[in-house]
Order: structure tokens, then sequence, then C-alpha cells
């Protein structure tokens, strides 16, 4: 009897001190400094305004220690989220898919949207008067295109048409080559191009949005809505997205979220602070939502975005 009452207080000894003993280490102990990497705006240096309102905002969020780091660009954000330098980085789209082609270890947590409720871009390609009929009809006739870097106005077509098995190189005669966006908006006013590549804003489910976009300036320049036609038009581009690590802790993950989604709502001088180019909110995005962006990277990548 005395040695089962012995080894029953034993027992409770180790239980005890199991119990009495340390907590389970929590996530922000695991973190330490929860580190959010932003690309600084050109000629600002390694400064972002309001810097110190913004990383006590995301420290009250997430009750733990906040750092930012400022990269020098996209390429140093990447690296740096990928080696788990950074656990929060703002992307832009195609700077989003390039991290996730470089390590597949990162997520989108929400993206912003404009206040007329547009969430990104579609390109376009426009005609006047019926020139153009349909993409079929394009080697005989003039399309004008912006400089090869513009993503709404060549990189997205050839991804889009690529998907639908049009394929266009860059040295194709039927393409009249413009120094500017504009420029290539004078050629379809003016007569020299039947029709042209360009960009229209458009809302998550896909609807165009045309104020802000190609077809808006080509109405403002003196063409009549009723002149202008879409010829084809390309899946959605979203706007760059707040992406986090994948390996981030739910809790971290979900108290994010519910900061930056109702942010707009609840303080939003903090939100101007952090998008300052649209100004309709944030909302939840999944990584389906980039797979525009992520064609345009792969596009890229394969040869230059040169076909």
């Amino acid at each position: 009897m005395k040695a089962a009452l012995k080894g029953w207080i034993a027992l409770m000894a180790v239980n005890g001190a199991f119990s009495c003993g340390p907590a389970w280490a929590d996530w922000r102990d695991d973190i330490g400094t929860f580190r959010i990497g932003i690309v600084a705006e050109p000629g600002a240096g390694d400064t972002v305004p309001g810097l110190a309102v913004l990383t006590q905002a995301f420290t009250n969020a997430l009750g733990m220690k906040v750092e930012f780091v400022v990269a020098r660009d996209y390429a140093a954000l990447i690296e740096g989220q990928a080696n788990a330098r950074i656990e929060y980085a703002i992307y832009s789209a195609t700077a989003y898919a390039t991290a996730l082609q470089r390590c597949g270890c990162i997520q989108p947590l929400v993206a912003p949207v404009d206040s007329d409720g547009a969430a990104g871009i579609r390109s376009v390609l426009l005609t006047r008067d019926g020139k153009l009929p349909g993409l079929a009809d394009m080697a005989t006739h003039r399309i004008a295109i912006p400089p090869p870097g513009s993503v709404g106005g060549w990189l997205l077509p050839l991804a889009g048409l690529a998907a639908e098995h049009v394929e266009i190189a860059e040295d194709a005669p039927f393409l009249v080559h413009a120094p500017s966006a504009s420029a290539a908006e004078t050629m379809l006013v003016d007569g020299r191009a039947d029709a042209m590549f360009g960009w229209v804003k458009a809302a998550a489910d896909g609807q165009p949005r045309l104020a802000g976009g190609t077809q808006a300036r080509l109405e403002a320049s003196g063409l009549s809505a009723s002149a202008l036609q879409v010829v084809w038009m390309s899946g959605l581009l979203r706007y760059g997205p707040h992406a986090v690590r994948s390996d981030l802790d739910p809790e971290a993950k979900r108290r994010l979220a519910v900061f930056l989604t109702n942010l707009k709502s609840t303080t939003p001088d903090v939100y101007d602070l952090l998008e300052s180019k649209h100004t309709g909110g944030f909302m939840p995005v999944v990584s389906k939502d980039y797979a525009a962006a992520g064609a345009i990277v792969r596009l890229v990548s394969i040869d230059g975005g040169r076909r």
C-alpha cells in the first residue's frame, strides 16, 4: 500500500513538473520580431512616409514587435522573403508571381481595390469603326502597340493570347511599334493604325470599368464611344498583393487579414499611408487570383516576352 502511494506521488510530481513549468512557446516567441518588407518609392531612398505610425498599427494588430525592412527593389524583397528574413511583403502583381515561382513558399493575403470597385486591369484590343473584325484578321491590318515593357499593352496581351493559342511575334509585320502608350492611342485616332492594344480597369468579377483606361483616354481625345469596339479582352490582372510566408502561424495570418480588411473603415489615415494608389480598401485574395501575373512571368522567363 505504501509502495503504491509512493508511486502515485512520484507520478503526480512528474506531471506537476510539466503542468507547472513554462507554457508552450507562443508563435510570437518563435518569430521574435515580425518583419515587413516594402519597396520604397523611386527617389525616396530607404524611407517610407509614416513609418512609425504603420509600425505601431501592425504592432497593435499582432501584439508583438514589428519592424519594417525597406528593400532597394523587388528582387531584393523577393530574396528576403524566400530566405525567411521577412514574414510579410507588399508586392506588385508580377513581383508576387516571380516570388512564388522563386520559392513557392508564400501566399497572398489581401489586395487593394479602387474606390469604384476596380480590382485590377484587363488588356483589350480596340478598333475603331469596325476596321478590325476579329483576331483572325490581325495579319491584314495595322495594330499599334506600346513599348514591349508595357504590362497592360504588351505583356498581358501576349500571355493572354498565348493561352488561347494565338501566337504573336514582336517583329510581326502587322504590328506598328509606338514609343509610348499615348503615341499608340494617337495612331488609332489619326488613322495610322486600325486597332491597338491597351487596357481597362476591371472589377473582381471581371466586369470592365472604363475610368482611367485606354478607352476612356481615347474618348477624351475626341473619339466617340460608339466608334470604339473591343475585339478581344484578357483575363484580370489583379493589383499587387500583400503576401506572407506560407509557414506563418495561422493565428498571425488571421489577425493580419482582419486588420487589413477593416483598415479602410477603422483607421483610414493608416490605410492611406499603407496604400496610396488604390483608395477602396483591401479585400482577401488567393493564389489563383494571380494566374494572369503568373502567365506573364512564365512568358518573360522563357523568351523575355518576345514571341
